[in-house]
């Protein structure tokens, strides 16, 4: 059995003190934990637990999960709690497999939720459905830790047959209920969790989040690469330390590059809030909630932790995990592994008539329901419109910033939907991804029809991607795994989401901070207020197709 000793200042959460300590660790576990004098320290470093992402759907990093794993113990992350309803609406419970076991090929500990809703709603096409018998025979996985964000929060209000089906099998086999019920508030709150949903990442803002804690809610506060939900919630840690949990929900390849949980500790610490308290948040809370796995830095715990060199900074020195050295000053020391494809993508190319807008009526002027994007939010806003009108065709107005947006069904041919779209800021071009939450069908947004189409078409030809255009040059990055993830070299795939996002706002003007994350959520029908499915423009407060009979 390997034993290796390792000294420092130990952070003990649970006593909330700091002293310097000798850990001994033999084979995968802490055997002693032995406090010494400051005379007999080597380092002057800080040991802690080792970071947990609370909340995270790994596909959204573009990456599959070996390849996470190499740029997340960079930054001190040891565990992540997953939900792969990205690749199960896509490849159904293949998808699912496909996530645990390639997730088991690096020393890193993913835990993988049974995905709740798949499809996400009724009301679009997906490539695939879990019913509630397909849930229980994952929730009696022992890899399975939990029922995953349960989005149809309108079945749980409505006591739906199958959405109660899936939430009582999770309480039969004492694994937790994942929420998502964004804005929900008063007696449908306590409502919903009253059906046994124990946690929500999707409060956006601290009114929302402070009704639910005292509910005994647990909720995590986002930081993900589009939803930006930490300067709302953070304050509510020094009150609520018990309650509250760190996850970045998506996280783009580039972002994670330069950080993870342990960005949200370093903020935390600079607006004076407890260390300990932070700690409790970023390693403990999880562990304890999620019934992980994870050790805590404590004697017979698995040897999961970090060195950092500072409580400010909390640059990971190095990351252990199950004794293991993963990464250490900077540098990844999991290796890429060799990974297979599996897909589901069946929709042919398009032609720039398939996106025009037909002017139906004489009258004018009129009105259009148009969506507006919020940096940093999930959430949209309805406007009303006086739409451009040309050649008896709505087209974009990139003057005013009205742009069309279109979904085209990837799992079949099909008429493509379309409506429009403000904030994205475009001048020129277009671009469009198959990452579309939560159906993954082909969503584009662009100034004019031939270049959606243009678009569109490269990410049919590489079965799935990201694509920007302009007049001069066009760039794809190609996922083959599910249309979501690569699986080449995470740190390759960073540089490449790179330069297509730099082309986004360079040449294509985009104003959003992430264009193509915030693109990936309007087409997600169960966030308030507007959205666009491959079936129709959708309104998330009434759950119901938009009706545009009265404008055309």
């Amino acid at each position: 059995m390997n034993a290796f000793y390792i000294n420092g200042k130990l952070v003990d959460v649970h006593q909330k003190r700091i002293f310097p300590a000798e850990i001994k660790v033999e084979g995968t576990k802490i055997s002693t934990i032995r406090e010494i004098p400051d005379s007999e320290l080597t380092s002057q470093s800080y040991i802690l637990p080792g970071f947990i992402d609370s909340h995270v759907h790994i596909e959204s990093s573009m990456l599959i999960p070996s390849e996470f794993a190499r740029l997340a113990v960079v930054h001190g992350t040891v565990a992540t709690v997953s939900d792969p309803h990205e690749i199960a609406n896509v490849c159904g419970m293949e998808g699912v497999e496909f996530m645990i076991e390639n997730g088991k090929t690096v020393p890193f500990k993913f835990n993988f939720g049974a995905p709740s809703c798949v499809p996400a709603t009724t009301f679009e096409t997906a490539g695939a459905v879990l019913d509630s018998s397909d849930v229980e025979t994952l929730l009696k996985r022992e890899d399975i830790k939990y029922l995953s964000e349960m989005m149809n929060f309108p079945g749980v209000l409505t006591s739906d047959k199958e959405v109660m089906k899936k939430i009582a099998a999770a309480h039969r086999l004492n694994k937790p209920v994942d929420g998502h019920a964004p804005g929900l508030r008063g007696d449908q709150a306590k409502q919903y969790i009253a059906a046994g949903i124990t946690t929500d990442h999707e409060c956006f803002t601290r009114e929302e989040a402070l009704e639910k804690l005292k509910c005994g809610m647990k909720i995590i506060i986002r930081e993900g690469s589009a939803a930006k939900n930490f300067e709302a919630l953070i304050d509510l840690l020094n009150v609520y330390p018990d309650q509250m949990m760190f996850c970045s929900d998506d996280k783009h390849p580039d972002s994670l590059v330069l950080g993870h949980i342990n960005q949200l500790c370093v903020r935390a610490a600079v607006k004076g809030i407890d260390l300990f308290k932070i700690l409790q948040a970023a390693c403990v809370n999880p562990a304890l909630h999620y019934k992980l796995d994870v050790g805590l830095l404590r004697v017979g715990d698995p040897a999961d932790f970090i060195v950092v060199k500072d409580l400010r900074s909390f640059e990971a020195v190095k990351t252990f995990i199950n004794g293991e050295l993963v990464a250490e000053n900077g540098k990844s020391l999991i290796r890429s592994r060799e990974s297979g494809v599996l897909n589901n993508f069946s929709c042919t190319k398009k032609e720039p008539k398939d996106f025009a807008y037909p002017f139906k009526i004489q009258d004018s002027p009129f009105t259009i329901p148009v969506i507006e994007a919020l940096d940093g939010q999930l959430i949209t806003n309805k406007l009303s419109v006086i739409p451009a009108i040309v050649n008896n065709l709505i087209i974009s107005n990139p003057r005013e910033d009205i742009l069309k947006i279109v979904v085209v069904n990837r799992y079949q041919d099909a008429p493509v939907a379309k409506a429009f779209i403000k904030n994205f800021g475009l001048t020129s071009g277009a671009i469009a991804s198959s990452v579309a939450h939560d159906s993954h069908n082909i969503v584009a947004v662009g100034v004019n029809d031939e270049s959606i189409c243009r678009a569109v078409n490269l990410v049919i030809e590489k079965q799935g991607g990201l694509s920007a255009v302009s007049t001069e040059k066009e760039l794809v990055l190609g996922l083959p795994v599910a249309g979501l993830m690569s699986n080449e070299d995470g740190y390759k795939i960073s540089e490449a989401y790179t330069a297509i996002d730099k082309m986004v706002k360079e040449d294509l003007g985009a104003t959003l901070s992430s264009p193509f994350m915030t693109l990936s959520f309007m087409a997600l029908l169960v966030i308030p207020h507007l959205k666009l499915s491959d079936k129709g423009l959708f309104d998330g407060d009434r759950f119901c197709f938009v009706d545009l009979s009265s404008a055309f």
